[in-house]
């Protein structure tokens, strides 16, 4: 599958998923902003990619960035987003999503495995509920120490000074 074809909506995901269920393959769910890639961000997603057979990734549009971070962000419009987080080779598909959580998008995939990173509890995974009811795993996986867009933001905000 090209780059291009891995951007996709939820409604062109929707019989890929049916098909990947019909075969038997664990599709891994996980979501962010992603707003600037470090090496934090290629590690674990890496690594969810590695708990299945297919890895979606949901990425927040501009307006929920907005809405998250607030209005300086994002860095790079959804657009650019998109295209860099499709261009990594153990994402399979990419779909933007609007709202301020993913849950909608996750209530309507129903991944076999929903990742985050352990800042996060299983509990506090925003869709870790529908997925357990429907079957599903909630993973946590380790981030690396010391990697954050908040911290990249700062260091050339005190480089400018």
């Amino acid at each position: 599958m090209s780059n291009e074809e891995k951007i996709m909506t939820l409604e062109e995901f929707l019989p890929m998923r049916a098909s990947l269920r019909e075969r038997g393959k664990k599709v891994v769910f996980s979501n962010g902003c992603f707003d600037i890639l470090h090496a934090g961000h290629v590690d674990y997603l890496e690594k969810a990619r590695g708990l299945g057979d297919f890895l979606v990734l949901g990425l927040n549009t501009d307006d929920s960035v907005r809405r998250l971070k607030g209005p300086e962000r994002p860095l790079q419009d959804e657009f650019s987003r998109k295209k860099v987080m499709s261009g990594l080779n153990f994402i399979d598909a990419v779909i933007l999503f609007n709202e301020d959580t993913p849950f909608d998008l996750i209530s309507a995939i129903l991944p076999d495995i929903l990742v985050k990173g352990d800042d996060y509890s299983v509990e506090n995974i925003v869709g870790s509920d529908v997925v357990m009811k429907n079957g599903g795993k909630v993973e946590t996986i380790p981030l690396v120490v010391g990697y954050s867009t908040t911290n990249i933001v700062n260091k050339i905000k005190e480089t400018l000074k």
